[in-house]
């Protein structure tokens, strides 16, 4: 009994990443989780110059100082660009991913977005799985968009009206 009550402790005491906005301090995290879940990671000032951008959008998950993970948009009037989302190895699997896309599909929604679109490799199958919960759907598909191991892949256009 005692072993269970100690892994359920620590189990609990981890704690849920917590979800806030992203800032223009967080450059240098979101970079380097970019860098290590894309092909071609965005560099620091790369991402400081976005989060300074009037119309992006971000949000950040985290336990402490360390990101576990982010998602970040450009709002141009009514229609909405998806750019990046990440969540880091270890926190994969555990939902975060739904987390950051609910709070940030609100987020806009109060700022008055009507409609949200992404672009995701035809193969990556833990992302599409995600859209598709969240409400999207494939409108448009752009052949040999990604390099992939074997040639390249095809990006899915994903499309989901807020109002």
């Amino acid at each position: 009994m005692r072993n269970v009550m100690s892994w359920l402790a620590n189990l609990f005491a981890r704690g849920e990443p917590a979800l806030s906005e992203a800032s223009a301090r967080d450059a240098g995290a979101i970079a380097a989780l970019h860098s290590h879940s894309f092909r071609r990671g965005w560099s620091e000032p790369e991402v400081e110059a976005l989060l300074l951008d009037r119309h992006v959008i971000a949000h950040r998950a985290g336990s402490g100082v360390k990101l576990a993970g982010f998602i970040m948009s450009r709002l141009v009037e009514d229609e909405v660009e998806i750019l990046s989302v990440a969540v880091a190895q270890s926190q994969q699997g555990r939902g975060l991913a739904a987390r950051l896309l609910d709070l940030h599909l609100r987020r806009l929604a109060g700022l008055g977005a009507r409609a949200v679109f992404l672009e995701v490799d035809e193969h990556n199958r833990p992302a599409i799985r995600l859209y598709d919960r969240a409400g999207f759907a494939e409108i448009s598909r752009r052949p040999n968009y990604y390099p992939a191991s074997s040639g390249t892949a095809a990006a899915l256009v994903l499309r989901r009206d807020l109002a």
